[in-house]
């Protein structure tokens, strides 16, 4: 086999791991959830049940009904709703639970305003406490409520059936100033030196997160576009392990690091505190319900044989940011001194390459300034790129222009040896070396871009600014989807029922580039090799990249129209030089004669 197959043959092998890399990185396949995995600890799974038909447990708090313990007395409480806001935070607290109604993100804004991050509509808000392990009621007595710095406490004396002695809950939330993670501590203190009177079934109180996680939707698909999954770590692990549900309930008595529901651009990872001795997560679908797809977690904690409870729990809610997450392994980083959380595992399609999602949503901005429209700003943003790599893409070009003027030399090395491969290569590797032309450098161009593209496809994936912004009304309404052009009533295998255009461009285009890049190059006995890398890569990613967000397809796209732009001109020039060469002969020749 001549090199220049083999290099071709190296060239596709390349292009394909990329390509299953691409695959894996932006389109991770997803577990089928209606079969069992083994968790670190073999949680329990069971049935479907709503968490409405749960029986009440006779010891649950109930407005202060028999057989249950109550407050003292909740009239003097205010029940007004208050808010209290940090750099990143706006959360607005209901006294009534002492729970919270709103948490909105400051910093990402949905239609202009703060994107809201707790989807209840009328469902019950977020961290309520209920009496052992039934869910059915919440404690939603009116407590007692004051900021303290950046502090939020709420405190109500409860007593409970044949005692005359109070105990006080205390819940108390913990800001940082420019932080996505806050604490709840729970302190549970008895009036008296005797045992808290909350045992029901071993197990004292729970601590709920009930709302589902923002931004507000009207249909939940489940694919890579728009999702809610939960994610267990278990400790120790530094990998994440998703949770695959057998109707609605999840449940286990083992002990994970942390707890994750976790959405596209945002997640709620709750740190269960070390007395938490059983978890239960709940999934459930309800189209006629205000929130259609609703997604809860449960952490009980188990009873105590002593006075007091003193429990802290850490919540981080907030985007799906490695940068805002990976602050919480070394304690000096962050204000609670936390240390080896590992929240970033949470982050679906990690590519490591946030740095440079960053870079280009710094530059994407910069271009949004003077010309509000995120497409035209990916345009920029792609020729600005272009610009950068034109060094190296003018050197790619001049490489191939160089292998088309050797394509005689290298024809006239095979006619010679053509049954001494060994030789073939030998000889070419030397006549590359004269001529200073390395045989694989126009792959570099491309290579180079392949962290660009997962890069973008991070940045379309995870800031939420992107989240249904329009570039061509009528056609690209959202660039974080792929471009619906036409739905038909039946399935395509393999592209689903939706027809995108951007993909079908794209793929003519890299067609058309490859047409032009490889024509200078080819010989006789390469036409099968070239006809695959024409034709059948483009056909391969045009089937990865079908369903990938139209921002995407719109950087890939101008970037091959201006790499045949640029070809083309280059092309011009070699046809120029040859022309020249091709008149000297000819003189030098005549001379001869």
């Amino acid at each position: 086999m001549e090199k220049n197959t083999i290099l071709a043959v190296v060239l596709s092998v390349i292009v394909i791991t990329v390509g299953m890399t691409v695959q894996a990185t932006l389109f991770p396949s997803q577990p089928n959830t209606t079969q069992t995995t083994t968790e670190e600890a073999s949680p329990k799974e069971y049935a479907a049940v709503a968490p409405s038909t749960v029986v009440s447990s006779s010891l649950a708090y109930n407005s202060g009904a028999a057989g249950s313990f109550k407050p003292v007395d909740d009239s003097s409480a205010s029940k007004e709703k208050f808010t209290y806001s940090t750099n990143v935070f706006t959360v607005t607290f209901d006294p009534v639970g002492a729970s919270v109604s709103s948490i909105k993100l400051n910093k990402h804004l949905d239609n202009g305003q703060p994107a809201e991050l707790l989807f209840n509509e009328g469902d019950r808000n977020a961290f309520l406490m209920y009496a052992g392990r039934d869910t059915s009621t919440p404690i939603d007595a009116t407590f007692q409520a004051k900021v303290d710095g950046n502090k939020v406490v709420f405190s109500q004396h409860f007593i409970s059936e044949g005692s005359s002695d109070p105990f006080t809950i205390t819940k108390t939330y913990t800001f940082g100033p420019d932080e996505y993670l806050f604490s709840i501590n729970v302190d549970i203190q008895n009036s008296i030196n005797a045992v808290l009177p909350l045992s029901f079934e071993n197990e004292a109180y729970t601590l709920a997160f009930e709302p589902q996680i923002g931004p507000a939707f009207t249909e939940m698909k489940q694919d890579q576009y728009s999702y809610r999954r939960f994610y267990t770590k278990a400790d120790g692990s530094k990998k994440k392990k998703q949770v695959n549900m057998r109707g609605n309930v999840w449940e286990s008595d083992s002990t994970y690091s942390w707890v994750a529901l976790v959405g596209k651009y945002f997640s709620a990872i709750v740190i269960p505190d070390i007395h938490t001795n059983h978890i239960q997560l709940t999934q459930y679908a309800d189209e006629n319900a205000a929130v259609p797809y609703k997604d809860k977690m449960y952490f009980s904690r188990s009873a105590t044989r002593s006075a007091s409870i003193n429990d802290t729990y850490q919540v981080y809610i907030g985007p799906q940011l490695k940068s805002a997450m990976v602050i919480y392994d070394h304690p000096e980083d962050n204000s609670f001194g936390a240390r080896d959380l590992n929240l970033q595992a949470a982050l679906d399609s990690s590519s490591g390459l946030g740095w440079l999602e960053n870079l280009l949503m710094w530059i994407l901005n910069l271009f949004y300034k003077v010309i509000p429209n995120y497409g035209i700003g990916i345009i920029l943003t792609t020729l600005l790129i272009k610009a950068l790599l034109y060094p190296l893409t003018k050197k790619s070009m001049a490489s191939t222009a160089k292998m088309s003027e050797l394509q005689p030399k290298l024809n006239e090395i095979r006619e010679r040896y053509p049954n001494d491969p060994q030789k073939q290569n030998m000889l070419m590797s030397e006549l590359y070396r004269k001529e200073k032309i390395n045989p694989m450098g126009g792959c570099l161009p491309l290579l180079i871009q392949f962290p660009i593209l997962i890069a973008y496809f991070g940045l379309l994936n995870k800031h939420f600014e992107l989240r249904g912004a329009m570039f061509i009304p009528g056609w690209i309404p959202d660039l974080s989807q792929p471009d619906t052009i036409c739905t038909f009533p039946f399935n395509i295998p393999f592209l689903g029922n939706q027809l995108h255009l951007l993909p079908i461009l794209y793929t003519i285009s890299m067609i058309f580039s490859m047409k032009i890049t490889q024509s200078q190059t080819t010989s006789s006995d390469q036409k099968g090799m070239m006809a695959f890398m024409t034709y059948g890569m483009p056909l391969i990613f045009f089937f990865w990249l079908y369903n990938s967000p139209s921002g995407l397809m719109v950087y890939w796209s101008v970037m091959n129209v201006v790499s045949i732009i640029q070809q083309q001109f280059m092309n011009k020039s070699v046809k120029k030089n040859e022309t020249k060469d091709v008149k000297f002969t000819i003189t030098k020749n005549t001379k001869k004669k």
